[in-house]
């Protein structure tokens, strides 16, 4: 990631710019909140850490009571991916590889998987997710849990950015966070991104802050992509937009971010940063109504997103 970026993302100081795992800052070790790493093998929380495929009931860990989240105690974020590609020049790029192997945090069957990082522009960063089952069928959810100031990884919280987001329901959620399996509009409700809005506006209306899946929908569609998110901040009059080809988005606002050292002994707390994580819908192994995340073995698990930023 080239330096003129670079102070847009809040990151840990350890962490390697392009790195799909995370490494903690010291002070915190073990209990960052995802920063900037991939999770899985599936994203986001499912049900009391049980599914069930094939007559076979599967149990993961439960890492956050009662659900299990992102993977479990040791997901894709706290292995070690080996670099198997890159190149420099004018559109760099990074390829990393890890292997899951069979039984991992509870989940059936071998799975290579890939994560290749590309500069397309001085402006424009791309992230391509691949993953491959040997032999079983097992759900692969990935999501890229970056977290985003474009006001500076010390100003504040993002409570004043405003977000676009090219979603007309969401997946609302009980008291553990996890979908009703309800899809509901988001139309007078305080989950309504449709136009530009300040995140901070109606905060307050849904408990902690926002940690909902958005069913993308609408949005401009480029190559392959459709458009997910417009995020600006007016302090810096800096602009993300997200583009992806996965069919849904989780906006979180940092709501458990507390007391985290990061980048030059910078304080890290609730709303310092947001996140947009592209996605297969939370639970979806439990929710036969929801788009299936189970890939069969010789099927190809892709997902892309495309980072695009600019100046308004």
């Amino acid at each position: 990631m080239n330096s003129t970026m670079e102070p847009w993302l809040l990151k840990s100081p350890t962490l390697a710019a392009l790195s799909p795992h995370c490494l903690f800052p010291t002070k915190t070790q073990g209990d960052a909140p995802y920063f900037g790493c991939i999770v899985g093998r599936v994203a986001n929380r499912i049900k009391n850490g049980k599914f069930t495929h094939n007559g076979t009931e599967y149990s993961l860990p439960i890492n956050n009571p009662p659900n299990s989240l992102h993977g479990g105690f040791k997901g894709f974020d706290k292995r070690i991916w080996e670099v198997v590609e890159y190149t420099k020049g004018d559109n760099p790029y990074i390829t990393f590889k890890y292997s899951s192997s069979d039984g991992e945090e509870g989940y059936p069957g071998d799975v290579s998987v890939t994560a290749t990082y590309t500069l397309t522009s001085s402006t424009t960063l791309k992230l391509e997710m691949e993953a491959v089952p040997k032999d079983k069928a097992t759900p692969i959810n990935l999501a890229q849990h970056t977290y985003w100031n474009l006001a500076g990884h010390n100003s504040g919280n993002i409570l004043d950015h405003t977000i676009q987001i090219w979603a007309s329901d969401i997946t609302p959620v009980d008291e553990n966070l996890i979908p009703t399996g309800e899809i509901k509009p988001v139309k007078g409700t305080p989950f309504d991104f449709t136009a530009e809005k300040k995140v901070g506006l109606s905060i307050n209306e849904v408990g902690l802050g926002y940690d909902h899946n958005y069913v993308l929908s609408g949005g401009e569609e480029r190559s392959g992509l459709k458009r997910a998110a417009k995020l600006k901040s007016h302090s810096s009059s800096r602009v993300l937009n997200l583009w992806t080809n996965a069919p849904g988005m989780q906006f979180y606002t940092g709501n458990y971010v507390n007391e985290v050292v990061g980048k030059g002994g910078a304080v890290y707390n609730k709303h310092a940063a947001l996140c947009l994580e592209t996605q297969g819908f939370p639970n979806a192994v439990n929710q036969p109504n929801f788009p299936s995340v189970v890939v069969q073995p010789g099927s190809k698990y892709r997902h892309t997103m495309l980072f695009e930023f600019s100046t308004e």
